[in-house]
């Protein structure tokens, strides 16, 4: 037998319900073994009411961490010892450190879209019109408001959410931010400059799209979607064909994907092999 070889494997893990579709573990696992690291990456199906236990038993258990996703990443706050600036102010985790029996919460959903965007600009002092008020679109107003965006539209269905967002904007940032109610074909602000897809219309559905008036995106825009399957939504296709300028949800997902091994580990992992395997699962379907 082959001596020090360590088979006790460190443990990381998603909490969510449903989670059969995510595919977080094969891009995780892929940056795993890319770096050579002893870690593993588990897929568990916890909803709210198995949270708690669930939390216990990953510190018996001494995982690193683990990230949260629906529906659990607001219920998961009252469990956690600490949170982070950006968790704070948007009020929701999808990213666990444990270390020495403390808990602490991050939301890097946010961070992973601003790092991604910032490959084409940046979004300091820019107009930036949200579509949706629910997490993703939290998470990406508070990180872009702290990253210095000069004003923040929110166009939602539901009001009292748009200008809930509208406040928590407003009173923890320096920037401004403004509601539209969502109406059939509503338009996008002319002043716009980078308009964001935050809703999850389009998933899994290359021919759905947002009801809102296209003939109102100009080419100047920076068009934006956080759905990473399919990597060009219709709402991407039919802004390319405006001529602006796009941005799929891949690598916010995989830029978040990284933050938080990083998080866990304090280890950078290459990029490149977990956008390709989600690239490669993506194109199986």
């Amino acid at each position: 037998m082959a001596k020090n070889i360590n088979f006790l494997s460190d443990l990381t893990g998603s909490f969510s319900s449903p989670c059969s579709e995510n595919p977080t573990v094969r891009m995780i696992e892929a940056g795993y073994q890319k770096e050579g690291m002893n870690a593993r990456f588990i897929t568990c199906e916890v909803g709210p009411e198995k949270l708690e236990q669930s939390i216990k038993g990953a510190i018996a258990m001494g995982w690193k961490g683990f990230s949260c996703s629906l529906p659990n990443k607001q219920e998961v706050i009252q469990y956690l010892d600490e949170l982070d600036t950006s968790a704070k102010v948007i009020g929701a985790v999808n990213c666990v450190v444990i270390k020495e029996g403390k808990l602490t919460g991050y939301n890097t959903d946010g961070q992973g879209f601003i790092e991604a965007l910032s490959e084409i600009t940046s979004v300091k002092g820019k107009h930036i019109t949200l579509l949706g008020a629910g997490g993703a679109a939290r998470a990406i107003a508070v990180e872009a408001a702290l990253a210095g965006a000069k004003h923040i539209t929110l166009i939602n269905r539901n009001e009292e959410r748009g200008q809930d967002l509208v406040k928590l904007i407003e009173e923890n940032t320096e920037a401004k931010a403004s509601f539209t109610k969502w109406t059939t074909q509503v338009a996008i602000d002319s002043q716009t400059e980078i308009l964001v897809n935050a809703t999850s219309i389009g998933l899994n559905d290359a021919d759905a799209i947002p009801d809102i008036d296209l003939a109102s995106i100009e080419k100047e825009m920076i068009v934006a979607d956080v759905i990473p399957n399919p990597p060009e939504t219709k709402l991407l296709r039919e802004a390319a064909k405006k001529g602006c300028t796009t941005l799929n949800g891949l690598n916010m997902l995989v830029n978040q994907g990284a933050q938080n091994v990083y998080n866990w580990f304090g280890k950078k992992v290459d990029r490149a092999p977990m956008k390709a395997s989600l690239e490669e699962i993506f194109n199986e379907k």
